[in-house]
């Protein structure tokens, strides 16, 4: 089974539409440029650490870890304005994630287990 696509893809999604209006795209752009200086971008997505893993599809899957507030509160305004401009939305949550291959003070990495959902 596929994972489904996070809501980083669907913001850039909208942000590359051109009949987008200016309020929407600079409500965007600025919630884009918060979670850039707020959020780490992960090294990895994948268990393996062979050559030429960067190239193989990736398996992880990413989740906020609980206690992330602020990361939260503005996923939470992502999720509101992209709902706002016809995007379906689902929030996951799970106590089993899969393998970890990356984690951080506000985020896990884990490629699931069979049974988590995605």
């Amino acid at each position: 089974m596929d994972a489904r696509e996070g809501f980083f893809c669907a913001a850039y999604d909208l942000r590359d539409m051109a009949e987008l209006d200016q309020f929407t795209s600079a409500r965007l752009e600025a919630l884009l440029d918060w979670f850039r200086d707020n959020l780490d971008i992960p090294y990895r997505f994948n268990r393996t650490k062979s050559k030429g893993a960067f190239r193989r599809n990736t398996k992880g899957l990413s989740w906020f870890r609980p206690e992330a507030d602020a990361i939260l509160s503005k996923s939470y305004q992502m999720v509101a304005l992209l709902q706002e401009n016809g995007y379906e939305i689902d929030t996951l949550r799970s106590n089993r994630i899969g393998y970890i291959v990356y984690e951080d003070a506000h985020q896990v990495i884990a490629e699931p287990f069979s049974d988590t959902p995605r």
